[in-house]
């Protein structure tokens, strides 16, 4: 269906509206705001966004090498009965992978998975637990009174091919291993590990399959990404003093940890020259490099702290601490951002909805990057 607009003798001619039973995706040829019905005022850096999943949690989807496909977490019914995240993958576009298929299932169906990435030679590696159990392990959210997050001693990191076979552990061992993903150069694996008695970060040499620990003060130290040019890492970091360390510290031996006070840190690809990029109140978490290097996506909820902190927006800083702006602006919750490798798109996952009505599904979505708006 064509549409067109008069404006001013000015004929701007809008193409290909094509509207779906999971949703509406667009081409053409013109910018036009009131076509891009996902996208909320404000939010000058991304367009033509574009919903790839449509119900339950989906999240942390990152880009293959070639740009083409997505590796995610879900527990999205309509692609998991399980009943606890399960790990897939996507065509970035929108299409099937196969005839009937826009989801495909690369991890196990068995215990609980989470943060999966792409090796460069197209491989995934997730973390699971379903090597202690094919049941889904029980979630603690609360702990006397506090948001925490379950850290399970039975993760271990796994390989597996594109299509999900040949799994086999990648990094094991005793206690929680997570939270990994691979430098742009295809050489190592940084992951969060507590084998330091702590949560620490490790690099896990793919060549070599040495380990090397990158960080070593007390504190949740993890989510780590590389930059583009594989010589920095960066990565989300509690520094808990006082009353707060001791609090930490019994949380850490219950498996347990609470993500509240979190800023972004970054340092070279050794862990040396480590510096705190941030200095915000509440959790700032899941960044991820601007393709120059020299800044930093991240998510926040420091601007909604005075309204209990449950916005979260995902904001941009510079790589020196400065210029702090706000790329989302949906009221919501907006995170996991990652560019592609080209530069031109960025994936993340969000609440947002078209109709803007409130719901607690997150969904993923991917949009234009606009670097000079």
């Amino acid at each position: 269906m064509k549409n067109k607009f008069l404006n001013t003798g000015l004929i701007l001619i809008i193409s290909l509206l094509f509207v779906t039973n999971e949703g509406i995706t667009f081409s053409q040829e013109k910018y036009s705001v009131t076509i891009d019905s996902l996208r909320y005022d404000g939010e000058v850096h991304i367009r033509n966004i574009r919903q790839l999943t449509f119900g339950g949690n989906n999240a942390e989807a990152y880009w293959s090498f070639d740009d083409k496909q997505l590796v995610f977490q879900s527990d999205w019914d309509k692609i998991n009965k399980q009943g606890c995240d399960q790990i897939f993958v996507m065509n970035s576009d929108g299409t099937e992978i196969e005839k009937g298929e826009k989801y495909k299932l690369v991890s196990t169906n068995k215990g609980r998975t989470t943060c999966s990435y792409f090796l460069s030679d197209g491989r995934i590696i997730y973390a699971s637990t379903h090597a202690a159990d094919a049941k889904c392990p029980e979630t603690v959210m609360i702990s006397e009174g506090r948001y925490v997050w379950p850290l399970y001693d039975s993760y271990d990191i796994y390989v597996t091919d594109s299509d999900g076979k040949n799994e086999k552990v990648l990094i094991g061992g005793k206690g929680y291993d997570a939270e990994a993903t691979v430098s742009p150069d295809g050489r190592y694996v940084i992951f969060t590990s507590t084998r330091s008695g702590d949560l620490d970060l490790w690099r896990y040499d793919l060549q070599t399959g040495e380990y090397l620990q990158l960080t070593n003060e007390l504190g949740y130290d993890g989510g780590a990404f590389f930059s583009r040019d594989s010589k920095q890492i960066v990565w989300r970091a509690s520094r808990p003093k006082g009353d707060e360390a001791e609090s930490y510290k019994q949380l850490l031996s219950e498996g347990l940890v609470e993500p509240k006070a979190l800023n972004i840190f970054v340092a070279d690809i050794d862990g040396k020259n480590a510096r705190q990029l941030t200095d915000l109140k509440g959790a700032n978490w899941a960044p991820f490099f601007h393709t120059s290097g020299k800044k930093v996506l991240f998510c926040s909820n420091h601007h909604s702290i005075d309204k209990g902190g449950r916005r979260f927006d995902i904001f941009m800083i510079n790589s020196d601490g400065t210029g702090l702006v706000q790329i989302t602006n949906s009221g919501i919750f907006d995170a996991f951002p990652m560019f592609s490798h080209d530069g031109k798109k960025l994936v993340f996952c969000s609440n947002r909805r078209v109709d803007r009505k409130p719901t607690r599904e997150t969904n993923v979505f991917i949009a234009d990057w606009v670097e000079n708006p």
